[in-house]
């Protein structure tokens, strides 16, 4: 039970922050453009999004709606079907599944995402909070399943050794 609560939660708590600081942007970034928070490092820059995560594959609104859908999909009869225990495996795909539930509101409400972070360090393109709970959501079960592996790997070994 607890474990279905984290997910909720999680994925739950990942749409608020995104639909509310989409929301904020749209407010009080589109009429200003950019507001720099350190000059030249990271400013919040309003930019509407037709395309998929960091600005690829432009216009192609119909294509991210069915492949996130899928993918919205697929998640939650994982979650449900396999009922992970694991808490990174949790979180992550409770932070992929709030991030892409998400930008698919953006894209059912205006037809594109809002994106604000703009990372120009190293001329990144700009993303909102869903990009980075997908990114970091993603780099947790990446963790996870190698992780796992090398796991599943000594304890193989051990039991060829007889330990």
């Amino acid at each position: 039970m607890m474990t279905i609560l984290l997910f909720v939660l999680i994925a739950l708590g990942s749409v608020i922050v995104d639909q509310v600081t989409k929301i904020l942007a749209v407010k009080f970034l589109m009429p200003i453009d950019t507001a720099p928070i350190i000059k030249d490092v990271i400013h919040l820059t309003y930019s509407e999004n037709t395309g998929a995560a960091f600005g690829m594959l432009k216009n192609s609104r119909w294509v991210f709606m069915i492949f996130s859908v899928v993918a919205i999909i697929a998640i939650i009869v994982y979650f449900f079907i396999e009922k992970p225990r694991n808490k990174w495996c949790v979180i992550s795909l409770a932070l992929i599944l709030g991030g892409g539930i998400g930008n698919m509101i953006d894209r059912v409400i205006y037809g594109y995402v809002v994106d604000f972070i703009d990372f120009r360090l190293i001329n990144f393109a700009i993303f909102n909070g869903a990009d980075s709970c997908i990114t970091v959501g993603a780099v947790i079960l990446v963790i996870y399943f190698v992780m796992s592996e090398i796991k599943a790997v000594k304890n193989k070994k051990n039991e060829d050794n007889g330990n």
